[in-house]
């Protein structure tokens, strides 16, 4: 019985391994992913470096699905500007408005100490729309007190994770709602029954265990 624990805990400490992140990188999350729809772009930047701070913060937006509009957070003792450059190609947007030109790079600089080793920050913009399907590429280039800069900008190819990938978000309509039929239901019910039972067995056999140990 002590050998079954031992193993279950390893196993259980393995998992939890396998399961943490390989490494902290900068990441963004999107409030929406409908196609079309206005939504709150939030970049995660944690500071890697031992000895350096994070100080700045360079992202690139995109050229080929622009945003027509994009709207900075005020962040607490750091300053943001934004680019705007030509599109290669003129864009009309639902009002009937050519729009010729777009914000295609934004940049954060702390004007304190930035974000410490053993830290993390977060930087919002609010754009739209989003485009009709696809993965959105937004490469971000952090900028460390030392002079160091760190490149995310790698695309994933063949399925595996770069090294210094790029924030990306994936914009796809949500799947239409199913149902969860009553023998779905059923069949979690008796999982559930069945893992309950298990573990109840397993705890009195650790309970008989203990009990012989002593005598």
């Amino acid at each position: 019985m002590y050998r079954f624990a031992f193993i279950v805990s390893a196993v259980l400490v393995l998992a939890l391994g396998l399961a943490s992140p390989a490494g902290a990188h900068v990441t963004v999350s999107s409030s929406s992913t409908q196609p079309g729809s206005w939504a709150t772009l939030t970049f995660k930047v944690p500071t890697e470096s031992d000895t350096a701070s994070t100080t700045g913060l360079t992202v690139q937006l995109p050229t080929d699905t622009p945003f027509t509009s994009v709207l900075t957070q005020a962040v607490a003792g750091w300053t943001v500007k934004t680019y705007r450059s030509p599109l290669p190609k003129p864009l009309t947007d639902d009002d009937g408005t050519t729009i010729t030109s777009a914000i295609t790079k934004v940049e954060w600089t702390a004007t304190d100490g930035g974000i410490g080793p053993g830290q993390f920050g977060t930087f919002a913009l609010a754009v739209g729309p989003l485009p009709d399907s696809g993965t959105v590429y937004l490469p971000a280039i952090q900028h460390y007190s030392d002079g160091t800069d760190v490149d995310w900008v790698q695309q994933a190819e063949g399925g595996a994770e770069p090294e210094h990938p790029a924030p990306s978000i994936v914009v796809a309509a949500p799947p239409p709602a199913t149902a969860v039929s009553s023998a779905g239901r059923d069949g979690w019910g008796i999982g559930l029954g069945v893992t309950g039972i298990v573990l109840a067995l397993l705890a009195g056999a650790s309970g008989v265990a203990l009990a012989r140990g002593r005598r």
